[in-house]
């Protein structure tokens, strides 16, 4: 067993070797610029090769008028953000102090399998293939949420771009990636499975914003539900997807706000260690 612990790249560990730093470092900069360069060349670019319907990720999202799809100007700014974050946190890895190594190294296989699940959702993405599309996201899916229950306090230059930006991107595309699988055109069916599953972004962000006090969950998911309030108000005006997409938006956002303000000024409840250390955040409540 402790063989099998010393080779499992998924197990905790509270220090690394040099070899495994390396590693890290390494596979977290190639996959990253992986997943960073493909989503890139397919958020403008259409690919050239593949059997199906060739188009870029916000031509296949303006494609397909489904009850999920997004504004891609307001999406671009999440992932543009959420790249930038990820590109501080890599940094980490390359820093003076063990500690900050340690942790960051703590979330390092969890990362590079969600780099390299992205670039393989963007690869199917954008050439049709929705069904294995929807597969990849499903086990990212699967892998993000096994890193959040595994790692829920650790600070927030790790948490936010590697745990909670991936999570409700990951979350929600499900949600859109699956809507173009199944589409159907202007079906009162498909809208009304539309108005009803877009509430579980509410009941998933008030999960993590009541259970782990974690705003970055609650705002990352509200800025999505306005990508998607957007999109749907444009569609169509008379609908009820747009209100309740920004309904869930507000919600989730006051959420944030009720939360956030009392960690930023340290009278929240935090997470292990938080006490000690400003770059804590709030993520688990005291026991």
């Amino acid at each position: 067993m402790e063989r099998l612990h010393h080779i499992n790249p998924f197990a905790k560990r509270d220090d690394h070797s040099k070899n495994t730093i390396v590693t890290f470092k390494v596979l977290s900069v190639v996959t990253w610029l992986l997943s960073v360069v493909v989503s890139f060349q397919y958020a403008v670019n259409d690919p050239h090769d593949g059997p199906y319907l060739r188009r870029s990720i916000w031509r296949q999202n303006d494609l397909y008028l489904t009850a999920f799809r997004m504004n891609h100007i307001i999406a671009s700014i999440y992932w543009l953000v959420l790249f930038i974050l990820q590109a501080i946190y890599i940094s980490h890895l390359f820093s003076n102090t063990a500690s900050r190594v340690n942790e960051a190294c703590s979330v390092g296989s969890h990362f590079i399998v969600n780099n390299l699940l992205h670039f393989a959702w963007v690869m199917l993405f954008v050439r049709s293939f929705f069904g294995l599309s929807e597969l990849i996201l499903i086990l990212n899916f699967i892998n993000l949420t096994s890193l959040y229950f595994r790692h829920p306090g650790y600070a927030r230059f790790i948490h936010t771009p590697v745990v909670s930006g991936p999570l409700a991107w990951t979350f929600v595309s499900i949600y859109w990636n699956g809507a173009i699988m199944v589409h159907h055109p202007e079906g009162l069916v498909a809208r009304i499975f539309g108005n009803i599953f877009i509430w579980s972004i509410l009941a998933y962000g008030l999960f993590f914003i009541v259970v782990y006090k974690d705003y970055t969950m609650g705002f990352n998911l509200s800025v999505l539900s306005a990508a998607i309030g957007v999109a749907q108000f444009f569609r169509q005006i008379i609908a009820f997807q747009w209100i309740f997409a920004f309904t869930i938006m507000a919600v989730l956002f006051v959420a944030t706000v009720v939360i956030a303000i009392p960690a930023a000024t340290g009278r929240g409840s935090t997470a292990p260690g938080a006490q000690t250390d400003a770059e804590r955040a709030p993520l688990l409540a005291d026991n």
